[in-house]
């Protein structure tokens, strides 16, 4: 794994850990990152050849900026509930945004892109359901922060365990 890859995957840490305490809140984020990642992408593919290489960032930074405030004043009207327990990670978008465009993320096949995106629902969702259920049986830690590095350190355990064993046979 490269340093641009273990950034851009670091980025998408904090929304998984943060924003699945419940599947629904885990959902919600990633549909907004599908949108906004997707309308970024779209415009930026427009914009590229148009912008000199030393104002393409400055045009990424707004350009997303402006996007996730959209979604988020979107968000805000939709549920005012979910948009107040979301907090901040709905913005850290625009950060990943940035970040995927510097290491060029739009740049790749459609099937790269939604590869990533889709495994980063998936985990999201399953993640958040997983918490779900855990923090209904009884378990409140699962709903916090620290439950969630902990179960995701759990499942990534668990995955390695079954790889070691796969591959010994």
């Amino acid at each position: 794994m490269n340093k641009s890859s273990t950034l851009q995957n670091s980025l998408m840490l904090a929304p998984l850990i943060g924003a699945t305490d419940a599947w629904a809140n885990a959902l919600s984020l990633w549909l907004m990152f599908v949108v906004v990642t997707t309308v970024y992408g779209l415009v930026m593919v427009v914009l590229r050849p148009r912008l000199v290489p030393s104002t393409r960032l400055l045009a990424s930074v707004v350009l997303a900026a402006t996007l996730t405030a959209c979604a988020e004043l979107g968000a805000q009207v939709w549920s005012l509930q979910w948009h107040q327990h979301a907090g901040v990670y709905p913005g850290l978008i625009a950060l990943q945004c940035v970040v995927l465009e510097h290491n060029g993320f739009f740049q790749e096949s459609r099937r790269d892109r939604l590869r990533l995106c889709g495994w980063f629902g998936a985990l999201m969702l399953g993640l958040g359901l997983l918490r779900g259920f855990i923090g209904d049986s009884g378990l409140h830690l699962a709903t916090l922060a620290p439950g969630g590095f902990i179960l995701l350190g759990l499942l990534i355990a668990a995955r390695q365990a079954c790889l070691r064993s796969t591959s010994s046979l």
